[in-house]
């Protein structure tokens, strides 16, 4: 599942706490600034963990502010691990 997160969601630890969080629940993917000011993630892994982040990223770490999140389905990209990459 790819996600388009938009609000305060840069300069709030908004990346790193989006690769923790889905380490956690043991998904693959990425997460990057975009230069709009948005965040965007690429989420793979199974279907209820898929869900549980994205319910966390409706809310996000404290700092940040989610004012909209936008889901759309996305191909596994062969992610191994979850990290973040530069903006795009």
């Amino acid at each position: 599942m790819a996600l388009r997160i938009e609000g305060k969601v840069q300069g709030v630890w908004y990346r790193g706490w989006t690769v923790a969080e889905a380490e956690r629940r043991g998904l693959r993917g990425w997460v990057r600034n975009r230069g709009d000011g948005s965040v965007e993630a690429l989420l793979i892994g199974a279907e209820a963990r898929v869900a549980e982040m994205i319910e966390a990223c409706r809310r996000g770490p404290p700092a940040a502010r989610v004012s909209a999140v936008t889901e759309r389905a996305a191909a596994d990209d062969g992610s191994q691990g979850f990290r973040q990459r530069p903006t795009e």
